[in-house]
């Protein structure tokens, strides 16, 4: 968790430096993800089955030099995996749940009176709080835990790049929707057997929320 505050920290102090002189929102979302893993290597790729999980967002809305542009950054609680394999057999699926801390860049586009659109991007660092294995059949379902980075496992830091989406209403309440794209390799020492591969997060997210 010490690099989790850390992370938090450097991004408040970037945050004062951009806003400084405007005022600043806030806000808050929650929905639906739909995460997957996706591996790649040399010569191919492949995605696995998505999963079903959910996420809540706390993020803050600082101007820089105009209403219509401004650097969104947040602390968010992540529900990621997939499912691994699905059969005759029963069906297995890894959930993995992250504290996640995003900052993006959004342009709004106002709509009349009615609110605005908006659209953005930007860099998300993710460290693992929690991870589950489920396997499921027509005889029951079992269900183990496992800790990031110890005995092989996944490991528990992951960076990537995140995309969002929606319209806010004038009221504050939003429709939003957007998609995670991580960039590290989370296999641990256990899946070193194709060492050019790698294995990173997929998301797509949907949800609602309200800004102030």
């Amino acid at each position: 968790m010490k690099k989790l505050a850390l992370a938090i920290i450097a991004v408040g102090v970037s945050v004062g430096a951009f806003a400084q002189g405007q005022p600043m929102g806030f806000g808050i979302k929650a929905g639906v993800n739909f995460p997957k893993y996706n591996f790649a290597g040399d010569n191919a790729s492949y995605q696995t089955n998505n999963s079903t999980n959910f996420h809540v967002t706390a993020f803050l809305d600082a101007p820089i030099s105009t209403d219509w542009f401004s650097i969104q950054p947040g602390v968010s609680l992540q529900g990621k995996g997939a499912e691994l394999a699905s059969n005759e057999f029963g069906t297995v699926t890894q959930n993995t749940m992250w504290i996640e801390v995003p900052v993006n860049l959004v342009a709004k586009f106002p709509v009349q009176q009615a609110g605005h659109f908006f659209l953005g991007a930007g860099p998300y660092v993710a460290f693992g709080i929690s991870g589950k294995n489920k396997y499921d059949s027509d005889w029951g379902s079992t269900e183990t835990e496992f800790e990031f980075d110890r005995d092989g496992t996944i490991k528990g830091t992951d960076f990537g790049l995140n995309f969002i989406g929606g319209f806010q209403m004038a009221n504050g309440l939003m429709i939003h929707g957007g998609y995670g794209m991580g960039l590290t390799d989370i296999r641990g020492s256990n899946n070193d057997f194709f060492p050019e591969d790698r294995l990173t997060n997929r998301v797509w997210t949907v949800g609602l929320g309200f800004a102030l």
